[in-house]
């Protein structure tokens, strides 16, 4: 059985993360020119810099993370043609129990400090990885990892996983220079004052602690065909989106990562703009505390999942831009189905299970959302007022969500009956994250918020996970089966799949969101638009 783990607290960028998901640019105020000036583009971004260490690092830096550093894989948006492309692999393989993957090393790369791209750094920063990252759960599965030769990697597992969608991870995968590695093994604050240790498409040029980033187009990166049009990205850290959207639309800025969702449709009605939407790792839930009554019958539950107002919320609290839920696993990430049943408001419905399960003359209770997410508190009064049309009366707590979190993990007791939770995957793999660690039954709760145990969703769960790497349409299948399992018995309402939003100039391309690297925007594919 592969064991599931507890994913580390979200509390540090949470905020952050829903401010990302509303991606926006401006027209873009470098032109092409034949002169030796460089092309410059400026960016209000909203991420902040918890570490410029790759393996450590697990929040909102990705955003330049993805730019400095390279994994053996990416990771490619639902509906390409190709699941992923090469990284720094260029080829791959699986052995048919899915215990033993193959790297093949491209020849001829190298790092920012000219350090040689091959096997036996790759298996320095996989180890460096299962030692120290934040993110090194992900890294669970290996056994040992060997070069045997300067362009080959062989990983052997305890138990069959899916090392493709490990090795493409936005968080513990990166690869590092040996150079960087071994330094900062030596001094934890190596990295701090902007040093990269990175092969990707820029290297960092210069670093101001919560000011500003500029990056410098990396002359030597191997991916000729895909080198970057900018040859500097100047970036001013921003988290205000209002700020941010004042810079883009006064021109200070090409481009903004960040503005008030809000505010996209105004945009919209711009003509120098375009508001484009796609898929996105993160989705909004109501876990119910199924310890005690009256939410340990599942009827209860039931109706109140008749209850929540789902368009509504969608409308309010996503400003239109979102899509509800079918389970845990996000739109567009691993095992995210159509075919998984759905709830729909029918207050009638709701009133005649409540009556059914005893409880026609209604219930008071509390419910939990963090303070500084502006989407929760949007809509959570939408659900106060569905509820009170049943006769349920709801109180509503808005905490800090470092508070929410530990009251709920304290003693389910005594905690909140319905915890508003905003969720998303490590890696593209939400069948052993976000089923697996928001449902699966665990003695001491983490983000299993619901409190609900089930040995047969447990077994589901557990099986899927063995066959992810080997066979991955039979583990959908059993990840489905699980799914609908959680819409019978109900302890959650998935409530919606948040889109990631971008409002694109005229005068500027760019690339596809990938909800696969939410945090990340990639700025070797933006140029001039033709």
């Amino acid at each position: 059985m592969a064991p599931s783990f507890q994913h580390p607290a979200r509390t540090a960028f949470a905020a952050a993360a829903a401010a990302m998901l509303a991606l926006s640019s401006a027209g873009c105020t470098s032109t092409p020119d034949t002169s030796s000036k460089p092309e410059v583009f400026s960016v209000a971004a909203s991420a902040a810099i918890t570490t410029w260490d790759p393996v450590r690092s697990f929040s909102t830096e990705a955003l330049y993370m993805g730019n400095i550093y390279e994994p053996l894989l990416w990771k490619n948006p639902e509906g390409s043609a190709q699941e992923f492309k090469p990284g720094i692999a260029e080829s791959w393989s699986a052995s048919e129990d899915g215990k033993a993957w193959t790297f093949k090393i491209r020849s001829g790369a190298t790092f920012h400090d000219g350090e040689p791209i091959n096997a036996a750094a790759v298996k320095a920063s996989i180890d460096a990885a299962r030692q120290r990252a934040a993110a090194s759960f992900i890294w669970a599965p290996v056994e040992s990892i060997d070069a045997p030769d300067d362009s080959t990697v062989a990983i052997k597992l305890k138990y069959a996983a899916p090392m493709d969608l490990v090795a493409s991870s936005t968080y513990g995968a990166w690869i590092v220079s040996p150079k960087a590695l071994a330094a900062s093994e030596k001094d934890d604050k190596y990295f701090d004052a902007g040093i990269d240790g990175g092969s990707g498409p820029y290297t960092i040029d210069s670093y101001k602690p919560g000011s500003e980033v500029v990056l410098k187009k990396f002359e030597g990166h191997w991916n000729k065909a895909e080198a970057p049009h900018f040859d500097v990205v100047d970036i001013s850290i921003t988290p205000d989106a209002v700020t941010a959207q004042q810079m883009l639309t006064a021109g200070e800025v090409d481009y903004a990562t960040s503005i008030p969702l809000e505010n996209a449709k105004t945009l919209a009605d711009d003509p120098k703009f375009t508001v484009k939407d796609f898929n996105s790792p993160f989705n909004f839930m109501a876990m119910f505390n199924t310890t005690r009554a009256p939410l340990n019958d599942p009827e209860v539950r039931r109706a109140l999942s008749y209850a929540i107002p789902y368009k509504e919320i969608i409308d309010i609290g996503a400003q239109g831009y979102g899509t509800q839920s079918h389970g845990p696993a996000p739109r567009g990430i691993f095992p995210y189905s159509q075919d998984v049943p759905q709830y729909s408001q029918d207050l009638e419905k709701a009133k005649q299970l409540l009556a059914s399960a005893g409880h026609a003359d209604g219930m008071k209770l509390t419910l939990s959302y963090a303070s500084e997410n502006p989407a929760e508190a949007r809509f959570v009064p939408l659900i106060k007022d569905s509820f009170a049309k049943i006769g349920v009366e709801l109180e509503v707590k808005a905490q800090l969500f470092n508070q929410q979190w530990d009251a709920a993990k304290a003693d389910p007791a005594t905690a909140q009956d319905i915890f508003v939770l905003y969720y998303w995957p490590t890696y593209s793999d939400a069948g052993s994250d976000n089923l697996t660690t928001l449902f699966r039954s665990s003695e001491k709760p983490s983000f299993n918020l619901s409190y609900w145990k089930s040995p047969e969703y447990d077994k589901l769960v557990d099986q899927a996970a063995t066959l992810t790497g080997t066979d991955r349409a039979a583990a959908q299948d059993l990840y489905e089966q699980a799914m609908d399992l959680l819409y019978r018995e109900a302890p959650a309402a998935f409530l919606y799949d948040a889109r990631g939003v971008s409002v694109v100039p005229a005068d500027l391309n760019v690339s596809q969101f990938n909800e696969n690297y939410p945090f990340t925007v990639f700025f070797a594919p933006m140029k001039p638009a033709a």
